[in-house]
């Protein structure tokens, strides 16, 4: 249990029945007239749905421990992908589900953030920004320039974004993984 007095980002507070919820922000009001309170912007571990709730000052709320594991992927088994403890070397079978949308940049020997509760994998974490090779992607032409139009181009872990018209096969850039946006080139 925690007062809402000590809440902090990224803590993960059960509510509703044993929901989790992760705190986004939060801010400690006091108004010139009544009691303080909190108000806070809390993301559903599990969906994604982000929502608004506010809490008076002082109110307890119990906090749920979540592991946060760095692991290495190793490979994809059937549907599942399969990390690794960097620590223990156990292996942790994860469903397409909880991945997400990581599995768009994830390559074997990535490594991510796993978050474990009760020994269940809730949702994996990759840093901001991942280096990728660019697998296809249709040749630039002679005038093309850094800036205006972009073309679509597939990387190694098979998944497509549009890059800049002057970005060429086998080319290795810097993707960020929140939006899928091109970042720029990597120089080797």
């Amino acid at each position: 249990m925690a007062s809402t007095n000590d809440l902090k980002n990224g803590m993960v507070l059960k509510l509703d029945g044993g929901q989790l919820w992760s705190v986004v922000e939060f801010q400690h009001v006091k108004p010139g007239k009544g009691p303080a309170f909190v108000r806070t912007k809390l993301k559903h571990v599990l969906s994604g749905k982000v929502v608004d709730k506010t809490f008076n000052a002082g109110t307890k709320v119990e906090t749920a421990n979540v592991d946060k594991r760095g692991m290495q992927f190793s490979y994809k088994d059937g549907e599942n992908f399969v990390f690794m403890d960097m620590e223990t070397y156990d292996q942790l079978f994860i469903s397409p589900e909880v991945v997400g949308d990581a599995a768009r940049y994830l390559l074997e020997g990535f490594e991510a953030v796993v978050a474990v509760y009760e020994e269940n994998p809730l949702y994996v974490e990759l840093p901001a920004a991942v280096e990728l090779v660019i697998k296809y992607t249709e040749p630039g032409v002679q005038g093309d320039r850094s800036t205006g139009g972009s073309k679509p181009a597939e990387l190694e872990t098979g998944y497509e974004i549009a890059v800049p018209l002057f970005i060429t096969t086998g080319e290795k850039i810097k993707v960020d993984t929140r939006s899928g946006d091109y970042l720029g080139r990597v120089n080797s």
